[in-house]
Formats: structure tokens, sequence, C-alpha cells
């Protein structure tokens, strides 16, 4: 077997974790995260101990993709007439064996009918949308990223859509995968992504009047007032400590 030498001898397996989550030729790195966020090596979880790591996202992948990949981003391009899959999406990562399409926002819908109809494609099924919120990606902070299945295929696919923080409109996907109401809901409950055509967007686990997304990196993790009981919360570095 040969030996990886961007490993160095000796290095254990939490290191080699920290170095895979590090930043790779081709990545794209949107920023810089410091303090409370976890530790590995040093056994400091206090998160005060001057913690760094770089925020990067997976830069494209160039063909061929490996397994039914190839397939299956061939097939999509031909179903999307006019030059439509170039003009539909941004980029085609395959990270950690996964395949994702990261489409541009105003395409999602046709994108996502294409894959659903097409028999040689066939996802019928949207398992659910997952919020992310990357506050340093300027003009597109928020991302939206729907989980997508071929029961006739047995496959997985993944979509991805970006949406500016000054602009978080996303077109729904309602009407193509009816599963997605209440995803779509919490989405926007948590991160506040706008989901254009959805039927009732409104919340669903945090109540009506609650002001701000819980799940927002700009979101205070402290000293906000409790509802209903007019406790505060304080901030991380002013919480009792138990031993």
């Amino acid at each position: 077997m040969k030996e990886d030498s961007s490993v160095a001898p000796g290095q254990d397996e939490a290191q080699r974790a920290e170095q895979d989550q590090r930043a790779q030729p081709g990545d794209e790195v949107i920023g810089v995260r410091h303090g409370m966020f976890g530790v590995s090596g040093t056994g400091d979880t206090s998160g005060y101990g001057g913690l760094v790591r770089t925020v990067s996202l997976p830069g494209s992948t160039p063909p061929p993709y490996g397994g039914y990949f190839d397939e299956l981003v061939d097939r999509l391009r031909e179903v999307l007439p006019d030059n439509g899959f170039d003009a539909a999406i941004e980029k085609i990562v395959v990270f950690r064996g996964e395949l994702t399409l990261h489409v541009r926002r105003e395409r999602l819908p046709a994108v996502a009918r294409a894959l659903r109809d097409d028999e040689a494609l066939r996802f019928e099924l949207c398992l659910g949308v997952s919020g992310v919120h990357y506050p340093d990606d300027t003009g597109r902070e928020l991302h939206a990223v729907y989980h997508l299945a071929s029961i006739t295929h047995g496959r997985r696919l993944r979509l991805e859509v970006s949406a500016p923080d000054a602009d978080p409109h996303i077109p729904s996907l309602y009407s193509v995968y009816p599963t997605t109401d209440w995803h779509e809901r919490e989405t926007y409950d948590f991160f506040g992504i706008l989901f254009d055509g959805h039927p009732s967007l409104t919340r669903i686990l945090m109540p009506d009047d609650w002001r701000g997304h819980p799940q927002r990196k700009d979101y205070p993790l402290g000293g906000i007032p409790v509802e209903y009981k007019g406790a505060r919360i304080p901030p991380p570095d002013q919480r009792r400590a138990y031993s």
C-alpha cells in the first residue's frame, strides 16, 4: 500500500481527520473560524485556546466522476434543451462519494422536474431540505440543499442552491415534490430563506411572533430573553461552570 506522504509518521486518527478538514487545492475558501467550535489534538475544550480553522467548500470536480454519476450528468444534459444544462448548473461536486449539483436558483424547478420525470433519471422522492448559512460567502450567504432519491434506480443526488442575504428568495419545489412542504417551512423558520410559490410559508417550530432565525450563524448564542419566563441566558463566556 502506498503511504500518504501528506500525513506525518506517527500522526493519530484525530490529526488525520483535522488535516482532512483543511482547505485542499481547488477548494473555495470562504472564511476563517476563531474560538468556540470544538477541538482535536490539544485537549483544550474551552474554546479560548486560540483555535483557528479555515472554512472552505469543495471545488468543482472535473469529469469523469465515477460510478453512475457520469451517466446521470450526461442524461440530465440531454433532457435540458437549448444549453439548459450549462445555464442551470453552476458546478458539479463529487465529495466523499456523494454527487452535488449546484443549481442557479431561477432554474431549480426545471432541473428538479427533469430529474423526476425522465425515465432514465426518475428521482421520485425528495428526502428533505437542509439550510446552511455562510456569513462570509458574500452574495450567496444562504444555501438550501435538496436531497433526492431514485427508488426506481436506487440512486442518490443532492441539489444545492444559494441566495444572497439581501435577497433570500428561492423557488419552492412544492409543485414538483409536495413532500417539501414542511421541510421548506422548517428551513424558512430557522434560516429565513423565502421559498417563492410555497402554499403556506409559515413558521413550523418557533412561535409565529419569534424574532430572527435561530440556526443562522449571526444569531446570538446567549444573552437573549427567554420567552414567557422573564429569565436570561448569559453569553457562553459568562455561564457558570460545573465540574
